[in-house]
């Protein structure tokens, strides 16, 4: 299956990557390099929306950490918006939902 990734650039140094389609070994690679330059532009805030993603493996959570890791040494905010039910319980399983800065709306995420 196939990966969908959206950019929405914001009038506040702030973007949106919109995901649709299973983050997996397949496709966590292509969300690698879209979000790899995000974080080299001097983008205050890297909002990734999950609403479209139904499922995802270790790979692709491994893809999210390493973000957070970027966002880190860059001082970027790394966020995660809209994680349907399957994402939510891996994220809960795995012990990330304190790890990651998490929103239920990208509204939410784009005013803090």
């Amino acid at each position: 299956m196939s990966i969908e990734l959206k950019l929405e650039h914001h009038s506040d140094d702030k973007v949106t990557v919109s995901v649709k389609g299973d983050i997996d070994m397949s496709s966590s690679k292509k969300a690698r390099d879209t979000l790899t330059p995000l974080f080299q532009a001097n983008n205050k805030a890297i909002i990734v929306d999950l609403s479209g993603v139904s499922c995802i493996d270790s790979s692709g959570i491994a893809t999210l950490v390493e973000g957070l890791q970027w966002s880190h040494s860059s001082q970027n905010k790394f966020r995660l918006v809209s994680l349907t039910p399957g994402v939510k319980d891996v994220f809960e399983i795995a012990r990330l939902l304190t790890v990651f800065e998490v929103f239920d709306t990208k509204e939410e995420a784009l005013v803090n």
